[in-house]
């Protein structure tokens, strides 16, 4: 008996053994190229009376640690562009408004609200701030901005790309 219960928990322990398996195939592999850059060009669209905005899906699946960075074109038709990065707060008097945005791996969503009516205002500030504007996004993953002691959310647009080596001639479309 003394010989015969080793030789039952062998085969007890490896009917566990060779039961378990793993061939989890299930995972989706995304190629994306990061740190990359992406120019949106859109109209704000009024959601409210004192709010716009814009939503962008991913044509991939970001990873959740992932960081996007926002900025806006504030000198359209200009050789040198103005990046700045968002949010960004417009005072006019006692008046303001806020560019924001956020973003999900799914998506960024970009938003312009303000403390008047922005359903009343001309042309001009329309042209200037709603219609025909440029976004430009950027995509870290995590592992770059774990190499820097410094938060990217902090940086100009030309620091970022300086700090990460992005090649902004090759900005992609969303």
């Amino acid at each position: 008996m003394k010989k015969f219960l080793p030789l039952v928990l062998l085969l007890i322990s490896s009917i566990f053994i060779f039961s378990c398996k793993d061939d989890d195939d299930d995972y989706v592999q995304v190629e994306v190229d990061y740190p990359t850059v992406y120019d949106i060009n859109v109209n704000l669209v009024q959601n409210a009376t004192n709010y716009y905005g814009y939503n962008q899906p991913f044509n991939f699946p970001l990873l959740s640690q992932d960081i996007v960075l926002v900025y806006r074109k504030n000198n359209p038709g200009q050789n040198s562009p103005i990046w700045e990065p968002l949010p960004k707060t417009y005072f006019f008097g006692s008046d303001e408004m806020d560019y924001t945005f956020d973003f999900t791996r799914e998506d960024v969503q970009i938003d312009l609200n303000a403390n008047f009516d922005l359903s009343l205002t001309d042309a001009a500030f329309k042209s200037q701030y709603i219609n025909g504007q440029t976004f430009r996004v950027v995509l870290v993953p995590a592992v770059f901005g774990s190499k820097s002691s410094v938060d990217p959310r902090k940086l100009s647009y030309e620091e970022v790309i300086r700090l990460y080596k992005i090649d902004d001639s090759k900005i992609g479309k969303l």
